[in-house]
C-alpha cells in the first residue's frame, strides 16, 4: 500500500471511533490523540481498528510510537501486505 491509502485507512478508522472528527483539519506532525481527543480507550479500539481493516499486527511494546499520523503512516507502511 502507498501512503496515501494507508493514511485514507487510518482517517477511516478513526472516523469510525471519532465520526466528528474532519481530516482536512488533522496536522499530520501533531498528536493525533490531543488532535481528535480520544481517551485511552477510544486509543485502544482506534488501534485494535488499524489492526482488522489493515491486517497488522501492532504490537503493544509500538503504542507509544505511534504519535502523529505520520507516525502511523510509517509505521503501517513498514508493516502492511503488499
Amino acid at each position: 500500500m502507498n501512503p496515501q491509502q494507508i493514511s485514507a485507512a487510518v482517517i477511516a478508522t478513526l472516523k469510525s471511533i471519532a465520526p466528528e472528527v474532519e481530516a482536512d483539519e488533522l496536522i499530520a506532525d501533531r498528536p493525533l490523540r490531543s488532535q481528535v481527543d480520544l481517551d485511552s480507550m477510544d486509543w485502544l479500539n482506534f488501534l485494535i481498528g488499524l489492526h482488522t481493516a489493515l491486517q497488522v499486527d501492532i504490537p503493544e511494546a509500538d503504542y507509544a510510537r505511534l504519535v502523529t499520523l505520520n507516525d502511523l503512516v510509517g509505521y503501517l507502511q513498514q508493516r502492511c501486505p503488499v
